[in-house]
């Protein structure tokens, strides 16, 4: 069965759109994890969030940047580590 172009269009439209709603909902759920989690711990470094939340140590440290630009978390860099904390 052949489909016309505009559905095939709209279609692949509304799959993007779930996934990113999906993918956003995630973020905010990760992003109070982490909040929550830096709030307990006062001062965390990337490696425990990422044992933390079963992560890679990448994707935590991406985390950890986005909060950072979002001014939530401030970042402090010490020899060879990176400490991140509350503002």
């Amino acid at each position: 069965m052949l489909f016309p172009m505009s559905f095939i269009y709209k279609y692949n439209i509304k799959i993007y759109i779930n996934i990113h709603i999906i993918n956003t909902m995630k973020f905010h759920n990760i992003e109070k994890d982490i909040l929550k989690f830096i709030k307990e711990s006062k001062v965390i470094t990337s490696s425990e969030l990422a044992k933390f939340l079963k992560i890679s140590w990448n994707t935590a440290d991406k985390h950890l940047l986005e909060l950072t630009l979002d001014n939530k978390i401030q970042r402090i860099k010490k020899k060879g580590v990176n400490l991140w904390t509350t503002k």
